[in-house]
């Protein structure tokens, strides 16, 4: 993936953001405008499928892992490897991220999110 063919400043990008957050505003908040941290963590909910339980603090950072390689596997950066016998998603590494300034990472994530919900047609951004 060429990172510069990431314009978050487009538009179309922002507007998609915008419409992703108060989609978790809406269902997931007090009507707070949640962080990427959160949204990621709400994904990597979804993607293990085990729906609302109450998880440990290395479930929580596992969670994020989860969501993380969810959402740059369309990109080429991990794959899906499987289920462990706990049921928890593992994916495998096929390509190491580029070194990326912090402004950047949070640009390449944000794209990767907004490409998720377009994917699992989660929410229609054509309205």
């Amino acid at each position: 993936m060429d990172l510069n063919e990431i314009n978050f400043q487009q538009p179309s990008n922002h507007e998609k953001w915008k419409k992703i957050e108060g989609f978790f505003e809406t269902n997931f908040t007090d009507g707070e405008t949640p962080d990427l941290d959160t949204i990621l963590f709400l994904i990597g909910v979804q993607e293990l499928g085990k729906g609302k339980i109450k998880f440990k603090k290395d479930d929580k950072l596992n969670l994020l892992h989860i969501a993380v390689c969810r959402v740059l596997e369309p990109f080429g950066f991990y794959r899906f490897d499987g289920l462990d016998p706990d049921g928890w998603p593992h994916f495998e590494l096929l390509e190491e991220l580029p070194p990326l300034k912090t402004n950047e990472q949070t640009l390449l994530m944000k794209h990767a999110v907004i490409q998720y919900f377009e994917d699992q047609k989660i929410l229609n951004f054509e309205s």
